[in-house]
């Protein structure tokens, strides 16, 4: 099938945009805290910006990861990429409604294209940290992406987009990661393989029963709302 002019798509009024659910831990101060800044960003930085900045911060990380297997640099430098890469990605979207420009469609496809790239980065970075067994970081991507695949089916088949699962979100993530860059750095020999392997074990698991338990949610649900008559 050929793909559609712009002509032929439908207007962006037409676009019925799904339904945001976050409900991470930190969500309602994380929102709070958004929004003020917002406020208070000067007119020519753009959304388009901020999305560049999240996804070069991203890739930056992975990179200092990698880094790390050599120097204790590369830790530090990765705490730094990880508070940039929330700024940028935390509030792109964030500005576009508080200035009341939203591109819903563009908005949702360039940031979570980007963020799965990025994430790539990011446990591949960590693989070669030498602080993360590879085949613990490579789950961790599967698993991640997994979910995220789910994520998109339901925001496109029950209009529903969870920002977050089980109380944990992006934001979270990202914390932990800074917490587990400074114990490593505060305590090198205990810590140094160890506490990134655990950790990642953890989020596996985790990843791995909220895929199937939201899975097997949205399979009745849909299955309830579309019955074989």
């Amino acid at each position: 099938m050929p793909t559609r002019t712009l002509s032929e798509m439908p207007p962006p009024q037409s676009f019925r945009q799904a339904d945001r659910i976050q409900q991470s831990v930190l969500a309602v101060p994380e929102k709070r805290l958004l929004i003020w800044m917002a406020r208070r960003l000067p007119s020519w930085i753009k959304p388009d910006h901020l999305t560049a900045l999240g996804f070069l911060s991203q890739l930056l990380t992975g990179v200092s990861y990698a880094i790390a297997r050599w120097s204790h640099v590369g830790l530090f430098a990765a705490i730094v990429f990880l508070v940039l890469n929330w700024f940028g990605d935390s509030l792109d979207g964030t500005l576009a409604r508080v200035r009341q420009k939203l591109r819903p469609r563009y908005g949702f496809y360039v940031d979570h294209m980007l963020d799965s790239i990025g994430s790539v980065a990011l446990m591949g970075g960590l693989g070669l940290s030498g602080y993360m067994s590879p085949w613990i970081a490579v789950s961790l991507l599967l698993m991640f992406l997994l979910l995220s695949v789910q994520s998109y089916l339901a925001t496109y088949t029950l209009g529903e987009f969870h920002m977050s699962f089980w109380s944990f979100g992006p934001t979270e993530l990202r914390l932990l990661l800074i917490i587990g860059n400074l114990a490593v750095l505060r305590w090198p020999r205990v810590l140094h393989h160890l506490l990134f392997d655990v950790g990642g074990a953890v989020g596996i698991a985790g990843m791995a029963a909220m895929l199937v338990y939201f899975t097997a949610e949205n399979i009745v649900r849909l299955y309830r709302a579309e019955p074989v008559s």
